[in-house]
């Protein structure tokens, strides 16, 4: 159940390892800054923000993957080049972290992805991402190659067949295109639709691991944060509670990665990640009688004596 016959693909990103078999390596958040509601965005058209506050909510989710060991990645969502320039600037100004640039329209995204390369920034971002919505997807393959491009999202999803098998058949007919050797981590968004619909996705995650070894995720905040009635209903604690349970479960639904969301909420979802992730490596441990292999999961920064004791 949680291990893979097939060899598992471990992706490099910076510092960041994400994949592998089940429980080796603790999950990726991929959390967001500057997407439409976001509160320090003062002037979208004048590229106006809040770096302060940017700046703080940059030091605080890196303060805390540092203490668990939950790697994290912020995704920057812009509408044009020149705003996603300014992002990019900002950012590595104040970190050597690895980042993500996210834009829905491919022509600027590819545009931004240039401006990161000429950079020399290619080994740092995440490009997110290739869809099969995209009107010129072998285009798209051959810019991205070009440039150098390395670290790239797929999101995957069919439309005539919303079953975790249409999700892995999206998934196959993208790589025919894109191609196994052209990027060095390809990292698969498996389209999370609702809340409860994250089963499907999490069951998509597995076969496309089984299939390919290349790590696999979801967009766990999409199925949260679409349900709105919940916040009506329960109020932004009731909110609180439901967003940050929802979406550490994903760990526990072979997801190596989880786009987590607004980064203000990493406070809250680092902890919880933390405690899903502790389930895991120790139901892994009852499944194939191994630990981790990563050194800084968190099993062994906060449960080590108990680590050790397994591993006599």
């Amino acid at each position: 159940m949680y291990s893979f016959s097939k060899p598992q693909k471990v992706c490099k990103i910076g510092d960041i390892l994400v994949g592998g078999q089940p429980g080796d390596n603790p999950p990726l958040l991929i959390s967001s800054m500057f997407h439409n509601g976001d509160r320090i965005l003062e002037s979208r058209k004048e590229r106006k923000f809040d770096r302060a506050k940017a700046t703080e909510y940059v030091k605080r989710q890196e303060e805390l993957s540092e203490q668990t060991g939950i790697p994290v990645l912020v995704a920057m969502v812009a509408t044009s080049v020149d705003e996603m320039k300014t992002y990019i600037d900002f950012f590595t100004s104040i970190s050597d972290k690895p980042f993500g640039i996210d834009m829905w329209v491919q022509e600027p995204r590819l545009q931004a992805m240039q401006y990161v390369t000429e950079q020399g920034l290619a080994d740092r971002v995440l490009y997110n991402s290739i869809t099969p919505w995209d009107k010129d997807i072998p285009g798209q393959v051959q810019r991205l190659k070009e440039m150098g491009c390395k670290h790239i999202v797929v999101q995957v999803f069919d439309q005539e067949d919303q079953t975790p098998r249409g999700r892995l058949a999206s998934f196959n007919k993208m790589m025919d295109v894109i191609g196994q050797d052209t990027f060095e981590s390809v990292l698969v968004d498996t389209s999370v639709m609702n809340l409860p619909a994250m089963s499907f996705s999490g069951i998509a995650c597995r076969l496309i691991k089984e299939d390919s070894g290349w790590p696999a995720g979801v967009a766990a905040s999409n199925g949260t944060y679409m349900w709105k009635e919940a916040r009506e209903m329960w109020g932004p604690e009731g909110f609180a509670a439901m967003n940050t349970a929802g979406q550490a479960a994903s760990v526990l639904l072979w997801s190596d990665f989880f786009f987590s969301g607004p980064i203000v909420n990493i406070p809250k979802l680092i902890p919880a990640t933390v405690s899903t992730t502790l389930l895991l490596s120790t139901l892994v441990y009852e499944n194939t009688g191994k630990l981790p292999s990563n050194p800084n999961h968190p099993l062994y920064k906060f449960f080590n004596d108990f680590a050790q004791k397994l591993n006599q």
